[in-house]
């Protein structure tokens, strides 16, 4: 990585602060999170998206690059702390993440303001950049951003999908394994500081263990960090349906904290899209995983996102996937507009549908799903759900079931004046009302 010269002895010694801010998805928190890590084992006073900024300050910005909207916010946020390095209001802006791993020339040359750009994979420069060294001995310590109870947890880096639209593999990298010793110790560490829920991230959850130990072994993996004591809830997100290892069920059933959740982006059922997409799968496999899942545990709460106005996408093949959509019913569903991307299979295709288009199509199918969540909602009246309270906002403890991610999905509401709850543990909550996408309830 090129650090300019003239501006190298700066950055080198040990900053007074440094401020990360963090763009994009889960896996960039989790990404942050060792960073800070790393800083905070260097005696590095380090604090995450302080909006109190110092002219002392070392402001890392971790970037997102995968879609239009998200490199937009990426760039308006790197434009907005050179603007206040211009002013003399932070000290030192550093670039990280991938959309500097994916444009670093361009951005280079366009906001030379930046101290520094690093890719994905660049944490040791980046952390001599700011005068620390990479301490091996804290493999699997994080500074979490997010509630102690719950944690991000990465097994896995990049992908080896061939997928049309997806830029990952250009900003990540070939799929890599983390060992299984390796994540159990993280887990272990994680749960000794209060950690309950696990959340499993990674592009590709279901191809782990292959680049390592020549097959699946993700079923292995989850038995293991089942063991972990104080571990409670361990939640999959980001399960590919091509090849899915379908012994990931029968480990669901047999352990009783591995949540009955399952995220597992489709982004079509029309056979002429899922081809051009390059997704490894048809309409009506697709169709059998998903009833294959739902047969295999009956009451798992299945996740999927879905893409609108991809290239040569007809109001045939919308209303093909509107249609399954109403019959599938879906527990939880993300919906987006496809994103034109350069050095994309797809990009060589005409994008051809108007955007005006995209959003409408978007809009249809998440009104749609605004319908199927109200009445699954409806059915949960009068149920009991054990709920781990996440928060307290104004006359609410907010909680989520074993069937919510945080963030995206389902919030269970206890009015304060006649609940209390101890943020980050469970409790039992019986629905007395519900919603489109919220639960109301009460403690028993």
């Amino acid at each position: 990585m090129r650090v300019r010269v003239k501006e190298q002895s700066n950055i080198l010694k040990k900053p007074a602060r440094v401020n990360v801010i963090t763009l994009g998805c889960s896996k960039n928190i989790y990404d942050s999170e060792v960073l800070m890590g790393q800083l905070r084992g260097n005696q590095i006073n380090v604090v995450h998206e302080s909006d109190q900024v110092t002219s002392d300050d070392i402001v890392v910005i971790n970037t997102c690059g995968f879609i239009d909207n998200a490199k937009q916010e990426s760039i308006d946020t790197i434009l907005k702390y050179s603007e206040l390095k211009k002013e003399g209001k932070v000290g030192q802006v550093i670039v990280t993440g991938c959309l500097s791993q994916r444009y670093k020339p361009e951005l280079e040359a366009e906001i030379s303001e930046v101290d520094a750009y690093f890719g994905t994979n660049e944490l040791k420069n980046l952390l001599q950049a700011v005068g620390a060294d990479y301490k091996h001995e804290l493999l699997g310590e994080r500074k979490l951003t997010t509630p102690t109870h719950f944690a991000y947890f990465k097994i896995a880096e990049g992908c080896n999908r061939p997928c049309s639209f997806c830029a990952i593999p250009l900003m990540r990298g070939k799929h890599t394994s983390k060992p299984i010793e390796e994540l159990v110790r993280e887990a272990k560490s994680l749960a000794k500081n209060g950690t309950k829920e696990l959340i499993l991230i990674a592009q590709d959850l279901t191809y782990y263990g292959l680049d390592l130990y020549n097959k699946r072994k993700l079923p292995d993996l989850l038995r293991h960090l089942s063991d972990v004591d104080g571990i409670e809830w361990i939640r999959l997100q980001y399960a590919y349906p091509s090849g899915f290892p379908i012994e990931i069920l029968d480990v669901m059933n047999e352990r009783q904290n591995i949540c009955k959740y399952l995220d597992m982006p489709l982004q079509h059922i029309s056979d002429n899209m899922l081809r051009s997409m390059r997704r490894g799968i048809t309409k009506q496999k697709t169709i059998d995983l998903v009833n294959s899942i739902r047969d295999k545990v009956p009451n798992i709460a299945l996740r999927t996102t879905l893409i609108c106005g991809y290239p040569q996408e007809t109001q045939q093949d919308f209303e093909e996937m509107k249609q399954w959509v109403a019959s599938t019913q879906f527990d939880r569903l993300g919906c987006f507009t496809y994103s034109h991307e350069e050095n994309t299979h797809a990009h060589t295709l005409i994008n051809d549908v108007p955007e005006a288009i995209k959003q409408q199509r978007v809009d249809e199918i998440m009104g749609l799903q605004q319908e199927i969540s109200f009445q699954k909602n409806q059915q949960k009246v009068g149920s009991i759900f054990r709920v781990l309270i996440d928060k307290k906002e104004g006359n609410y403890f907010i909680g989520r079931t074993e069937f919510d991610s945080p963030e995206v999905d389902n919030e269970v509401l206890l009015d304060t004046s006649i609940n209390y709850a101890s943020i980050g543990n469970f409790i039992n909550v019986r629905v007395d009302r519900a919603e489109d996408f919220d639960l109301y309830g009460q403690i028993v």
